[in-house]
């Protein structure tokens, strides 16, 4: 694999083997320990010690020679910040250009630099503007990223961020997929790309970074010119060369960077993923409720996608009113509606402290979340506003009629919503990750999760989602887990949450079973009359493919076992067909547990 700015590990060979000779030896060594032997060998330059890539490095070149054979045990001791894929997955986020947007949000971001909503100095955002949006040249580089510092790369979950989804150009969204895929079979076979696409960039496109220099900035409380305004404007030369690709479909005529692929070419992409070394086990998008119908589901899923992240906000008409959302809360119940009978997991944001709420009535908006069978979602990200300089918000707080709530106010409130969050929900963020720097007014604490979880314990009680039960580091012994089972209704019919739970409750596996009304017609005629597996997730440290290990949860029969019961349960309830909405690099896990391919998902008939 490649490097950039490499050291010469010959050269400071000594101090390398030093240090890895006992860490190799000895599986006792932890975080400690090892921060200790890199002081005391660390190399003099510019008094910089070892960093942990280089070390991961130096041990795969040096294992087997002047060290011990080969152990993945090691990498693993070595890992830099394992918690990245301690959820069973390594996540790859990429962000999509930036684009006109159907919002007209007062609480949004207007950073022309990024799509909408997001901010150029987000750690995601940054990396993706070095990276010239380009979706290859983002997935690549991250995976490298984890490569290097340890993490397994061969079971891949992909977020596509920025804007709404639903509303760049399908020629532009099947392309931006299949170059994510053509970036994870290059890195798993070896081959770098990068710098082929770099100099195409350079020489072609307003989005690399020597030539995207925008000094337009958007002022909130003035807001003279909106932001779909102004990227139309400074994006010209960008926009026009999209356009003009679309006047010359040939292939013959298309680079690297030609923004344009068709579905034949990605879904030969996908075959080519479902067995490659690096696969894609899950990919997601986010997008409005307002631009998903029936059609765009179905385009979704052909996409490949498993997970759909989507701006619930608030299930209040009036503040989506006074925030000019665009859409009632009617448009979010039909959305999760689609999204669910289709089998995707559906990851929710919330936002407390819009416009026209209250601490009061934002904890009764929680309630509803998982109180009205409409909404219930699998996973939420918590975002309670925060107020930005280039937000049409800043008009409304220098009038006086908006404030943040104070520390208390929030604190009070999320330990309230946490103490709602039912086990079958997990809790992906609880605040966004804004630089301080950026928030004009408004909550500035980044560890706000622990504060609730300090408060809860404090309280005698402590938080029931998935998250914070996550067996992750902790060993695990399979055969004293129990199967718990947690049923409830839905928009479309009932759930069946599946875990596999210690005593303590901590779940190391779970599968989310949609046992949908069979008298209710399937937009999607595949799924008439089937139950669905929306989701199966096995927790611990993420493994290879094919590589198991004593006390981790991750291949260890949680999997099979979880697809057996949900066989019993849809058996039981009287469907004749089990589909799952399977990742492309899970089809072949799931041809070995009897399901067959569909068109869209993949089937096992139930006697």
């Amino acid at each position: 694999m490649p490097y950039r700015n490499e050291i010469d590990l010959n050269k400071y060979r000594g101090g390398l083997l030093a240090i890895l000779h006992p860490i190799a030896s000895d599986p006792g060594y932890d975080e400690r320990r090892i921060n200790k032997l890199v002081q005391k060998y660390g190399r003099s330059q510019g008094g910089r010690f070892f960093s942990r890539d280089e070390l991961i490095r130096a041990y795969r070149q040096f294992a087997g020679k002047d060290l011990p054979p080969f152990d993945a045990t090691v990498i693993e001791r070595l890992r830099m910040k394992p918690v990245r894929s301690a959820s069973g997955v390594t996540p790859v986020t990429v962000l999509t250009k930036p684009f006109p947007c159907p919002g007209e949000c007062v609480f949004c971001p207007n950073d022309v630099r990024m799509p909408k909503s997001y901010l150029s100095d987000e750690p995601g955002a940054q990396r993706a503007e070095q990276n010239a949006f380009d979706p290859y040249l983002q997935t690549y580089s991250r995976l490298r990223a984890y490569f290097n510092t340890g993490h397994p790369t061969d079971k891949i979950e992909v977020i596509v961020l920025g804007g709404t989804w639903s509303f760049y150009p399908e020629a532009y969204q099947i392309w931006f997929v299949k170059r994510i895929f053509d970036a994870l079979e290059d890195f798993g076979a070896g081959v770098d790309r990068t710098g082929e696409i770099w100099a195409a960039l350079e020489s072609a496109s307003q989005l690399h970074p020597a030539n995207n220099t925008p000094q337009v900035t958007i002022h909130g409380a003035e807001l003279q010119h909106t932001y779909n305004q102004v990227v139309q404007s400074i994006y010209a030369d960008e926009m026009r060369r999209s356009r003009e690709l679309g006047e010359r479909l040939q292939e013959q005529e298309r680079s690297l960077i030609d923004e344009y692929a068709t579905w034949e070419e990605l879904e030969a992409a996908h075959a080519r993923n479902e067995d490659a070394p690096c696969r894609c086990v899950g990919l997601v998008v986010e997008t409005r409720p307002d631009h998903l119908s029936e059609a765009e589901v179905i385009r979704i899923r052909r996409l490949g996608c498993t997970k759909v992240q989507i701006g619930f906000q608030s299930l209040s008409d009036a503040v989506l009113r006074v925030n000019k959302r665009g859409h009632e809360v009617a448009a979010t119940r039909r959305a999760v509606k689609l999204l669910r009978r289709a089998g995707f997991k559906i990851h929710a944001h919330w936002m407390p402290n819009l416009l026209g709420a209250a601490p009061e009535g934002d904890l009764e908006d929680y309630r509803r979340l998982f109180g009205d069978p409409d909404f219930r979602p699998d996973e939420l990200k918590i975002y309670p506003c925060s107020l930005i300089e280039s937000a049409e918000l800043m008009k409304f707080y220098q009038r006086g009629e908006w404030q943040p709530y104070t520390h208390e106010q929030l604190l009070e409130l999320l330990t309230g919503a946490f103490r709602l969050t039912p086990e079958y929900c997990r809790l992906t963020r609880v605040i966004r990750d804004i630089p301080g720097t950026d928030i004009v007014t408004g909550n500035k604490t980044t560890n706000f999760r622990q504060l609730v979880e300090n408060a809860l314990a404090a309280r005698g009680e402590h938080s029931a989602d998935i998250r914070a039960r996550e067996v992750r580091f902790r060993a695990v012994d399979a055969g004293t887990l129990q199967l718990d089972e947690l049923w409830y209704e839905t928009s479309v019919g009932r759930e069946v949450f599946l875990q596999f739970i210690a005593d303590d409750r901590e779940i190391a596996g779970f599968l989310r079973l949609a046992l949908p009304d069979e008298n209710a017609p399937s937009f999607i005629e595949e799924l008439q009359g089937a139950a669905i597996i929306r989701e199966l997730h096995v927790y611990g440290q993420s493994l290879e493919i094919g590589e198991s290990a004593p006390g981790k949860a991750q291949h260890s029969g949680l999997g099979l076992r979880l697809i057996e019961r949900a066989v019993e349960i849809a058996a039981a309830q009287g469907y004749g067909n089990l589909a799952v909405i399977s990742a492309v690099g899970t089809r072949g896990y799931y041809r070995k547990r009897e399901f067959v391919d569909g068109v869209l998902y993949q089937h096992r008939a139930l006697s």
